[in-house]
């Protein structure tokens, strides 16, 4: 039996690339407000404007039932002490659910529920899965020493609302402290970085 190119991809996790799927970069630049840190982000802005993630998406399956998926890539680093991150979404359509699938590197989810403000912090490497459920913010951090790389696996019409969680970030942050991470209510963090 032949497989039908539409229902076959390939992908590559040194580049992060999905044949057949156009590669979505999102530089320092991109994610103004996603940091807390707005002093360090700002510093770090000035001296350059590095490729923090990447995104590479097949959304060619649509109707009911269909799924997109997704190749995430994460370089490692920090700014401010805060780690390297996607901007973070919510489904449009608020029910859809998502799984994301580990394959290189280390990394975290922080996971926000839309109704109760409640987090949870997962974490993210090779041989691993995480279900996003419906209703949730979700981020995909990069606690390694080098990229993170992923599956995202969500329904066709789940649909990505970046605007909602722009309009207020996540109510936690996941930092270094003495070389792993740490989970810390972004209030707090605000008042040691003020302290300082």
């Amino acid at each position: 039996m032949k497989i039908p190119q539409d229902l076959f991809s390939e992908f590559d996790l040194e580049t992060g690339s999905l044949k057949g799927a156009p590669l979505i970069v999102r530089r320092l630049s991109d994610l103004q407000g996603s940091f807390a840190d707005t002093k360090a982000y700002e510093a770090a802005l000035k001296r350059g404007d590095p490729i923090i993630y990447t995104v590479a998406a097949m959304q060619d399956v649509e109707g009911e039932g269909g799924l997109h998926f997704g190749l995430g890539r994460i370089m490692p680093g920090n700014i401010g002490g805060e780690y390297h991150l996607t901007k973070g979404h919510i489904h449009s359509h608020r029910p859809a659910s998502e799984v994301y699938i580990g394959l290189k590197g280390e990394g975290m989810m922080l996971l926000e529920d839309e109704r109760t403000g409640e987090s949870a912090v997962l974490g993210l490497k090779p041989s691993t899965a995480v279900y996003v459920p419906g209703h949730t913010f979700h981020r995909t951090v990069n606690t390694g020493s080098g990229p993170l790389v992923y599956i995202g696996v969500y329904p066709a019409n789940a649909g990505h609302d970046y605007g909602a969680i722009a309009e207020r970030n996540f109510r936690k942050v996941i930092v270094a402290r003495e070389g792993k991470p740490l989970l810390l209510p972004r209030e707090d963090f605000l008042k040691q970085i003020n302290r300082s």
